[in-house]
């Protein structure tokens, strides 16, 4: 990752308004940030919240609360817990979400 014609800045994610991406069941909300290609979100799940989709997009995620299950589309799973990260490339392992608990997320990508 190239990190470019970004200068220091903070960010009060509470001052941000989130958006509601629907999934399969339950809703994630979005509380996104632009830098240049780089998107940084803090993203919420409500509990119940399954993907609609198989994700290609490259992440950086770490858990921060809940509980997020990763199932991968060759049928591997993950679990995260507050504390715990992975990281995907582009196009590398499609992956969907799910959690039962609900779950809150640093994502870059």
């Amino acid at each position: 990752m190239q990190i470019t014609a970004t200068p220091f800045a903070t960010t009060d994610w509470s001052s941000i308004d989130p958006t509601e991406h629907r999934g399969e069941t339950g809703s994630a909300f979005w509380r996104t940030q632009q830098f240049g290609a780089i998107r940084v979100r803090m993203v919420e799940y409500t509990p119940g919240y399954l993907a609609d989709h198989w994700c290609s997009k490259g992440h950086i995620l770490l858990c921060l609360e809940g509980e997020l299950h990763t199932e991968l589309e060759d049928g591997r799973q993950f679990v995260l817990t507050p504390g715990m990260s992975y990281q995907v490339a582009d196009n590398a392992e499609p992956h969907r979400s799910f959690t039962a608990v609900g779950a809150k997320l640093f994502v870059v990508d």
